[in-house]
């Protein structure tokens, strides 16, 4: 895997271009959509989930201005690359929808590029996604934090679920692709009422490919630090194996693959 964090530097746009704040880019095979990907995250998101690994995306102003341009230049050094390996674009963050503009206009270039393309999201600013980005995104990655609405803003300590949940069905009646992204984080999420409320509302998309249930873990815990931010899960402990295979015996269980 090769990152790509841009240095601060001062940076001169055409007049009329679209940009964005970009934190960086790699490359993920199997893990951000299906195949190779070249993954960029964008600066920037609304959220302030307590088992956050990236808090080094919270502001946009944490990246680098790019245009469109700019990052497409990026991604054709890979094009060959991506179409052997049957990959694509995944745009990701931070969240992405909070540049809903540059979003949309790098997913429109990937597929024109004829690039397979992604969206990684929590679905919190769904409301953002105009039909123009839809009609160029070929897959949503969908994190579905919680059911629970006490849960979810306990988890997130800023936001709401029913944004999440009222952009999951549009997905869905637009005949999307979905993968659900579930983080399990015991004492936090992993309460069975919550869990099969996610799962019986998952169960109803009809769009959804699988779901994948991913443990929780504090690999991003060096970041805090850095930034002298107190991490709010530094005491929690990942999830047992067995927690895990009663949570995806949730999912399973309502006949959805499971991850």
């Amino acid at each position: 895997m090769t990152t790509i964090v841009w240095p601060s530097r001062p940076h001169v746009v055409p007049a009329g271009a679209v940009v964005g704040s970009v934190h960086s880019f790699d490359t993920s095979t199997g893990v951000d959509g299906p195949g190779t990907r070249f993954v960029a995250f964008l600066a920037g998101c609304p959220l302030r989930c307590r088992f956050c690994h990236s808090p080094d995306t919270w502001y946009q102003r944490s990246g680098r201005p790019m245009t469109v341009d700019e990052l497409v230049t990026e991604i054709r050094r890979y094009e060959r690359f991506i179409k052997v390996a049957g990959g694509g674009v995944t745009l990701s963050g931070g969240e992405p929808l909070q540049q809903a503009r540059f979003t949309a206009a790098v997913l429109r270039r990937c597929k024109d590029m004829g690039l397979h393309t992604a969206l990684d999201t929590s679905g919190f600013l769904g409301d953002r996604a105009s039909p123009e980005l839809l009609d160029a995104t070929d897959l949503v990655l969908l994190d579905i934090k919680s059911w629970d609405p006490a849960t979810y803003r306990r988890v997130t300590r800023t936001g709401a679920v029913a944004p999440t949940l009222r952009f999951a069905r549009r997905l869905a009646e637009r005949g999307t692709p979905i993968w659900i992204r579930f983080v399990l984080v015991p004492g936090l999420t992993d309460d069975p009422a919550n869990v099969a409320g996610v799962a019986d509302f998952v169960a109803t998309l009809p769009t959804v490919q699988r779901v994948e249930v991913l443990p929780f873990h504090r690999l991003g815990e060096h970041k805090y630090r850095a930034l002298g931010v107190p991490f709010p899960c530094a005491d929690t402990a990942p999830p047992t194996p067995d927690l895990l295979d009663r949570v995806r015996a949730q999912f399973t269980d309502r006949g959805l693959l499971t991850l």
